[in-house]
């Protein structure tokens, strides 16, 4: 490997080499091309394969970033122990190509794929957001829909929005930033403003849809688990001819009153043996950001 290439892989002042030390507890020594990993046999060969990824990825000219090591290191953990007999499915934006990192991604894309209704259930981090308006994006596209659907309860305003100032998209943004902002990664800030004036990206808050019927649309629901049973059940009904539904929560943040039973925990129980319906359940492991992340969600996981 040339020296300048050698310098990207370890990063300025052996910074990549010093991340996976830290995340691993071992310990790497560099003699030019050659690397000396001493720890746990186990995590010196998660480190060895994260290395050897990150290698790769330099040949086909990525730029090595901490949050694509820190990737390489979850691929090296936990995609070794799983791997997925599917062909990773990829999806073609406008600006991304976006992919599954780990095999429960990948079957989350294939569930959205293949099914009309999928529920992805899991922490933050999971990439469960970015990955389904990836796929509403790609049905847009291809002409498969006509338009895209953002809905989230507005639990923190009691779904009450008539006290917060602003018109009814002012008042909404808040609570669907993170649906915005994967749409503005994949299609650019300009473009969406441009669809939402167009009704083509429709906002819907949750309370505003009883009645409704929507047709070849497609409908993300995220912080699914702060719905009540009847708005699960009313928001499920809403699925008209063409459409396709995406259902999205982390039941470990329900920010329902003590007494009030989640939707989507109700609904898991209602709908889990009905066959044309498809779960994703993610766990800390499958967390996709900053590697604190995944340690803090194992970390509330495990607290008794």
């Amino acid at each position: 490997m040339p020296p300048e290439r050698l310098i990207l892989l370890c990063g300025e002042f052996n910074k990549n080499l010093k991340q996976i030390e830290k995340a691993l507890k071992i310990k790497i020594l560099q003699n030019g091309t050659e690397f000396d990993l001493s720890g746990k046999e186990d995590d010196v060969q998660i480190g060895v394969s994260a290395l050897f990824d990150l290698k790769q990825k330099l040949d086909s000219n990525a730029v090595i970033t901490p949050d694509l090591v820190h990737l390489s290191l979850h691929s090296a953990k936990f995609n070794g122990e799983e791997v997925s007999s599917k062909k990773t499915p990829q999806i073609k934006t406008p600006r991304v190509v976006v992919s599954g990192r780990g095999k429960k991604q990948n079957d989350y894309l294939s569930n959205i794929k293949n099914s009309d209704l999928t529920f992805g259930i899991g922490p933050s981090g999971t990439g469960k957001t970015f990955l389904a308006v990836a796929c509403a994006v790609d049905d847009l596209m291809q002409e498969k829909i006509r338009k895209i659907v953002l809905v989230r309860p507005a639990v923190e305003a009691g779904e009450k929005l008539g006290f917060l100032p602003g018109d009814l998209s002012s008042k909404i943004d808040p609570y669907l930033r993170p649906l915005y902002d994967a749409l503005h990664d994949m299609l650019g800030a300009e473009r969406v403003n441009r669809l939402v004036e167009r009704d083509i990206i429709e906002i819907a808050p949750l309370a505003y849809m009883r009645g409704r019927t929507l047709r070849e649309a497609f409908i993300i629901m995220d912080e699914g688990q702060n719905t009540t049973i009847e708005q699960m059940k009313m928001f499920l009904t809403r699925l008209g001819f063409g459409s396709k539904a995406v259902v999205n929560g982390d039941l470990s943040q329900i920010d329902l009153p003590k007494s009030t039973t989640s939707g989507l925990k109700h609904a898991i129980e209602v709908l889990k043996d009905v066959d044309s319906i498809k779960f994703t359940k993610f766990s800390a492991r499958d967390v996709v950001r900053h590697s604190l992340v995944q340690e803090i969600v194992e970390a509330y996981d495990n607290f008794n």
